[in-house]
């Protein structure tokens, strides 16, 4: 119950038990719009899922190394990874492979589309992320969380494994 003072005078009883319903109805109101809602933002959640997402181990500090990922849309539009952040490398760049005339090629992109109703593999010959200047090495069997930036579904908190064998 909310009792609100103007000029030095309080609310009578009749008119606190009035608010009191009005703050009642608003609640309820405000948890049946906030269910309502719910379903959608829990569903967006599932919708993209990030899976096997893996760097090689190393035993060198500085260098640079791909983050691969198995990525699963099964929203009804296309999404795109727009940045990633891991704790132990500075910086990272999204890339894909060029195979024009002669030897492929990496090239730096802005954005790696992910389409709808798909999976999408991050690989070294293909789409993937770059993770530059590596801060500590990285142990065989060892776990970090790593934020995967979508356009649509917002940042994901992942898990990545370093592997022998990426």
């Amino acid at each position: 119950m909310i009792a609100i003072a103007i000029d030095g005078a309080g609310l009578g009883r009749g008119s606190r038990v009035a608010l009191s319903r009005r703050s009642g109805i608003l609640a309820i109101g405000l948890v049946a719009v906030g269910t309502w809602l719910t379903p959608g933002a829990a569903a967006a959640d599932v919708a993209l899922q990030v899976t096997n997402a893996r760097v090689p181990a190393s035993e060198e500090i500085g260098i640079n190394l791909p983050l691969l990922m198995t990525i699963r849309n099964d929203a009804t539009e296309p999404d795109a990874i727009l940045r990633v952040r891991c704790p132990f490398a500075n910086f990272s760049e999204k890339h894909t492979v060029d195979r024009g005339e002669g030897a492929p090629a990496m090239r730096e992109i802005k954005s790696i589309p992910i389409p709808e109703s798909k999976t999408t593999e991050l690989k070294r010959d293909g789409y993937h992320v770059m993770l530059l200047q590596t801060r500590q090495k990285l142990v065989d069997g060892e776990k970090f969380t790593c934020a995967v930036v979508f356009q649509k579904a917002g940042t994901k908190e992942t898990e990545v494994e370093v592997s022998r064998t990426p």
